[in-house]
């Protein structure tokens, strides 16, 4: 599960929250922090349509040995050898469009001062980022400002081709969402992401999965996960990711550097786990891939760790298959430490929560809680990256081994240092809320994360007999856990266990900035991310507006929170932290009632109810009072270039980390050394 930057402060520009990733989340945030530079780093790279570029530093890297800088080396090639693999997967004529425009911009000799020149760059720009041509946030396919006569021309110049379909998608309305999670609709045959085949309909999923039953029942396989879905000839067939079946060109690429980072494993455990995930890449079999998890999330020793493979399940309007992703991962020492107290009192957050005792898990194993720096990411980690993680994703694992939650310390620092403050001030109600925010919101925010991803997707446990949730809650299971995990942190961002801890200093106001920011953004700051008329269609969004909403509704009898107009201005303003307290804990408790339970007419009421519908007049005034900013609400980044250095054997001896000066720099030698899938598959 992944984090993204949501919450409080809202980094750089707007952060998403991404658990499973809460995928997918880190955008820039919707609010920024001007926070004073601990360096003359040059955070900021550019800035187009409405995108932030950032880098990273990669904090750590020279404090490694050599061995394990080869390590990181190895594992980040063998990421990035698999980023083709996202942008099929999110659309089946992605590559052939990406490769198509990819050619044309290096190859073109014509004019490129002219107005459709810069509207074709900035398209390809928002590609590159979004890994396809549907926004990586809204899913909304992107709209060119250049005409398909234009395209035509800069192509014959070029004699490059690009014709049928994959053309005329460009400027047409066919396949308009990546991903539809719309009510009464058929969200697979609705959705033009290319998890299923083009005529598999939400009925067929359904029938093809309801018939697969797991050797142990109790260690349900992840059907689906890593396999398309066709039907052919009217027979419903999967095609699996692995060496030699569906993506095997780009997996033999993956598997030969994950070969090299097997032999220089920091220990026994992390070895034999990259063995485990190297033999499910050669099988695609599932129980190989949770044989790997458990050995995966058993194995803590060491300061390098990775992420990669097809896991988070967000891009299925169903929950059943998992986008490729990697994240690279230094331990950072300090703040791995601190953070450890999270963790090492999860039995006691479970045992103290709100929720009904037969929905506690009596005996919270293995999470574990680290604070790492990021080495490399691809695939759906990039260039859009989650601040947090949280894995794995099966529940039986987190049962019975635990889990590994990480925060990914130098990308929250990144955000933190390359925002302003402008829209904070906008949107605070009053100056007490600002100087909450500007004096403890970074703190509220890494415990929200921590919280959010250590104890809230480890708290909990499903009724014996009920299903997994994406059976039983279906198109609403990620929103639902999002929001869960959300509640929990809540919960406890508002207690002076936290003081008695040592995590803060000052427990009250810590959780008044959490709660002033969690509502703040889910009733209003959020909505900047969305065109006017638009419902809510991404997980966290939703998740996010219907925590606020309905605690918003719940407490009006007592005007827990008040909604002022001033200088025909809204702003919502907290009146009893106590009661708001109160009423997180008691939509904590339903919420976990509706996984436990797997209750589907609730979690459709609710997140009906509540976070899909969006206040137009309100929208319209938040779209209206943002305009006067020029940062971009969507932050992402380039990766740093690990660059090998040999000896005269041919071994490596050293590395140096080189930055790139732009995107395009970056997404071009993308192109001409990680190419590794056909335009079709």
């Amino acid at each position: 599960m992944k984090i993204n930057y949501f919450f409080g402060l809202l980094l750089a520009s707007l952060i998403t929250f991404s658990c499973d990733e809460e995928k997918k989340e880190v955008e820039a945030t919707s609010e920024a922090k001007e926070v004073k530079k601990a360096s003359d780093f040059n955070y900021n790279v550019e800035q187009f349509a409405d995108i932030k570029v950032l880098r990273y530093q990669i904090s750590g890297w020279d404090e490694l040995t050599l061995k394990e800088q080869k390590l990181v080396y190895y594992l980040t090639q063998a990421g990035l050898s698999g980023r083709d693999i996202i942008w099929d997967q999110n659309y089946r004529h992605n590559l052939t469009i990406r490769k198509a425009l990819e050619d044309v911009y290096v190859y073109y000799q014509g004019d490129k001062t002219s107005e459709n020149w810069e509207y074709f760059e900035t398209y390809l720009k928002r590609l590159w980022f979004a890994n396809g041509i549907h926004h990586h946030y809204s899913n909304a396919k992107f709209t060119p400002e250049f005409s398909s006569d234009y395209l035509k021309e800069i192509l014959a110049t070029t004699n490059i081709k690009l014709e049928g379909e994959a053309f005329e998608v460009i400027f047409n309305d066919k396949d308009s969402k990546k991903v539809n999670q719309a009510k009464d609709t058929d969200n697979v045959l609705e959705s033009a992401v290319n998890f299923y085949g083009p005529n598999v309909t939400n009925e067929d999923v359904a029938s093809f999965y309801g018939k697969m039953k797991s050797p142990d029942p109790k260690k349900p396989l992840s059907y689906g996960l890593n396999s398309q879905l066709v039907k052919e000839n009217g027979v419903l067939k999967e095609r699996t990711y692995k060496s030699g079946g569906l993506y095997g060109s780009a997996i033999d690429e993956v598997i030969k550097w994950l070969e090299l980072a097997e032999g220089v494993a920091e220990n026994e455990a992390q070895g034999k786990a990259l063995g485990l995930l190297i033999e499910y890449y050669k099988t695609g079999d599932l129980q190989t891939w949770d044989d790997y998890n458990v050995t995966w999330t058993a194995a803590t020793e060491g300061n390098v760790d990775y992420i990669n493979s097809f896991i988070e399940v967000y891009n299925d309007p169903l929950g059943y298959r998992g986008s490729y992703e990697t994240i690279v991962q230094i331990k950072d020492f300090d703040m791995s430490k601190k953070m450890s107290v999270v963790s090492g009192n999860a039995q006691w957050f479970e045992d103290n929560s709100p929720l009904m005792e037969e929905h506690k898990k009596k005996n919270v194993v293995g999470v574990t809680y680290k604070v790492v720096n990021v080495a490399g990411e691809a695939g759906d980690s990039s260039p859009s990256t989650p601040i947090g993680v949280n894995l794995p994703n099966a529940n039986w694992i987190r049962a019975a081994v635990g889990s590994k939650s990480v925060s990914l310390g130098n990308i929250i620092h990144a955000y933190n240092n390359a925002g302003s403050s402008g829209r904070l001030k906008e949107f605070v109600n009053d100056e007490e809320e600002l100087r909450l925010e500007e004096e403890f919101g970074q703190v509220a925010d890494k415990l929200h994360t921590a919280l959010h991803e250590v104890v809230g997707h480890a708290s909990g446990q499903i009724n014996p007999g009920v299903g997994e949730t994406k059976e039983t809650l279906k198109n609403y299971a990620s929103t639902l856990e999002e929001g869960r995990a959300d509640l929990v942190g809540l919960y406890y961002l508002y207690n002076p266990k936290l003081q008695e801890l040592g995590l803060v200093d000052d427990w009250k106001s810590v959780g008044m900035a959490a709660y002033d920011g969690y509502i703040r953004n889910g009733m209003m700051t959020q909505l900047i991310r969305l065109n006017l008329g638009d419902d809510v269609e991404e997980a966290h969004m939703r998740n996010r507006q219907w925590v606020a909403a309905w605690v918003f509704e719940k407490g009006a009898k007592d005007n827990v929170i008040e909604k002022i107009t001033r200088d025909g201005k809204t702003y919502f303003n907290i009146n009893d932290y106590e009661k708001l307290h109160g009423l997180f804990g008691q939509l904590l408790r339903e919420t976990q009632r509706i996984k436990s339970e797997g209750d589907y007419e609730a979690v459709q009421a609710l997140v009906e109810g509540y976070g899909v519908k969006v206040d137009q007049e309100l929208h319209k005034e938040i779209l209206e009072r943002n305009e006067q900013f020029t940062a971009a609400p969507y932050s992402g980044f380039v990766n740093p270039v690990i660059v090998p250095k040999m000896d005269d054997a041919g071994e490596i001896e050293s590395f140096t980390i080189e930055q790139p000066a732009t995107f395009t720099e970056q997404m071009l030698y993308y192109k001409k050394n990680y190419n590794f899938l056909p335009e079709m598959n």
